[in-house]
């Protein structure tokens, strides 16, 4: 019995998930991280150390990964991880609200909120695109991987844009009420994104053809590590994304202390920042039909995503410097966008080469990518708020320390464009005519 493929309108609904998971996620990493240092007037290392946390718990994708490997059934993975996290972003919220009259208590709960934030997120995310790479068409892939991330990024839009309205006046019972709001439309979503998309006939077949159960994890991961585009691969991301999210905990500080922005001023222009990234993966695949030849030059999309996303983060420590004169929410935008285009290179990246490997190992290949991604954003977001707290402490000056902070951030993005090249020149093969193949290009092109 085949299995078949997963359609273009099963691919979008599965896309709900991720759309759900950017909601409740986006909520609490920007929106509750503002009000605990400028609100509470908590340090910025407060909401950082959670952040981490959450990502520290991502460590396990690989697990995840290979016991989807094992042929177990998705589904509830999906709609239990999403459970997990819904309940801890609401109880991050309250735990926010309660810091205001009981710190210590307050922190505690956070703690173990952001827990529940890490583990919903590493299995509900992991295991959806496990499912998308073994049951889409290869030469859909890169295409799901897009729609899939798309959708993620409207959903940061919304969020922020209808949370920003909601949360003015602000309230800690109008912060919890939007965030109890958020977790039950994610997961209304995310049920109807899975509805008879694995139906149990499908399952068994999955099951039929996967690893024999005696695979150890630790085989599976040291066998993926030898590949040396994979490991390379992964190297790419963590520093990639470690400059992509230094900049994510301390941007709203910043435009509230330095441009004197409100809670829900600074959520919106969160907002414009996600409204760039969707524009800019939108604009690459579009730029691709346009002009074909462009299609799987996937290392010049990531090398130019990292080089503008450099200098929209040299744009704004010039605003650091110059204050409320300088036009914040178009450099956002414009840093939005060049990450949108990064992005979209590495998603394609990704998608093409998850199965580029040995045979059968997508989601150990995947749960690596994914876990270098997490340790990424726990490392970025920690030391972001880290530096940041630091250059304060050393200039005393607060446009001069997050001027700072935004140029080593823009130096980490062109380190990460040299290591874009670094990857797929491993994934290069000769040909018997002496040329040489791209495995990534071709998985891109069908060829």
């Amino acid at each position: 019995m085949n299995v078949l493929p997963l359609s273009w309108f099963a691919i979008v609904r599965l896309g709900l998930v991720q759309t759900g998971l950017g909601a409740v996620v986006v909520l609490t990493t920007s929106t509750l991280n503002r009000v605990m240092v400028v609100e509470l007037a908590m340090p910025a290392m407060l909401p950082g150390a959670l952040v981490a946390i959450h990502y520290a718990w991502q460590a396990f994708r690989p697990a995840w990964g290979h016991g989807s490997d094992q042929g177990t059934r998705r589904t509830p993975w999906l709609v239990g991880g999403m459970a997990v996290l819904s309940s801890g972003g609401f109880l991050a919220a309250c735990a926010t609200a309660l810091m205001a009259s009981h710190a210590a208590l307050g922190i505690a709960l956070a703690i173990v909120a952001f827990c529940l934030i890490g583990a919903g997120v590493g299995a509900a995310g992991t295991t959806l695109l496990v499912l998308l790479a073994k049951r889409t068409d290869e030469q859909r892939r890169a295409a799901a991987g897009t729609i899939v991330w798309v959708m993620m990024i409207a959903g940061f839009i919304v969020t922020t844009a209808t949370a920003g309205h909601l949360l003015d006046p602000f309230s800690p019972s109008r912060l919890v009420a939007v965030s109890g709001g958020v977790s039950l439309i994610a997961m209304l979503l995310t049920i109807i994104g899975v509805w008879g998309v694995e139906p149990r006939a499908v399952a068994a077949v999955v099951t039929s053809t996967a690893l024999p159960a005696t695979t150890s994890l630790r085989a599976a991961v040291r066998e993926v590590w030898r590949e040396k585009q994979a490991r390379r691969f992964a190297l790419f991301v963590f520093v990639s994304m470690l400059a992509y999210s230094a900049q994510d905990l301390i941007l709203e500080p910043f435009a509230g202390v330095v441009f004197g922005y409100s809670p829900g001023a600074t959520t919106q222009l969160s907002s414009v920042q996600h409204v760039g990234t969707l524009l800019g993966m939108t604009l690459v695949p579009v730029i691709g039909a346009l002009y074909p030849r462009s299609r799987g030059h996937l290392q010049n999309w990531s090398v130019a995503g990292c080089l503008t996303s450099a200098l929209a983060l040299l744009a704004l420590s010039a605003a650091s410097l110059l204050g409320p004169s300088w036009p914040l929410r178009e450099t956002v935008f414009a840093l939005g966008l060049c990450n949108g285009a990064y992005a979209v290179a590495a998603i394609g990246s990704m998608m093409a080469l998850v199965g580029a490997g040995s045979a059968r190992r997508e989601g150990v290949r995947m749960g690596i990518w994914g876990a270098a991604q997490a340790f990424a954003f726990g490392t970025g977001g920690f030391l972001g708020t880290l530096a940041s707290d630091a250059a304060h402490a050393l200039l005393r000056e607060p446009p001069l320390a997050y001027a700072s902070v935004f140029a080593v951030e823009a130096g980490l993005f062109v380190v990460a464009a040299m290591m874009a090249v670094w990857v797929h020149r491993a994934g290069t093969r000769p040909r018997a005519d002496g040329t040489v193949l791209d495995v990534a290009k071709a998985a891109m092109v069908g060829g």
